[in-house]
């Protein structure tokens, strides 16, 4: 009865949340231990997919804009998959703790 309301995709996996502005303690991650400007930063979108432990989150943070100049629909998680490129941090969430460990997957120009 409780499976009812369960999303799913078709292949029978749970369905991931879709792109999301990034969490409180992402965004300040970036700003604080990248350097990042908070302009830029705040602007990114953010997906994640559930590990097992609860309240613990993969993260993938990416441009909404560079994903569509490259036309690349990002749903969800596992669009990226295809497209490391487009990843600039990933790394895990902590939404109970909110911390963020990350790490740069893009090459910084300065």
């Amino acid at each position: 009865m409780f499976g009812l309301f369960k999303k799913e995709n078709a292949d029978g996996s749970d369905k991931l949340p879709g792109p999301k502005g990034v969490p409180d303690a992402v965004g300040s991650t970036l700003v604080v231990e990248f350097k990042e400007d908070p302009t830029w930063a705040w602007a990114l979108k953010a997906v994640m997919k559930p590990k097992k432990e609860i309240d613990l989150f993969d993260i993938r943070v990416f441009s909404d804009s560079a994903a569509g100049s490259a036309k690349v629909s990002v749903k969800d998680y596992h669009s990226l998959d295809d497209h490391p490129n487009l990843v600039l941090y990933d790394g895990i969430y902590d939404k109970k703790k909110k911390k963020a460990l990350l790490q740069v997957k893009y090459k910084k120009t300065n």
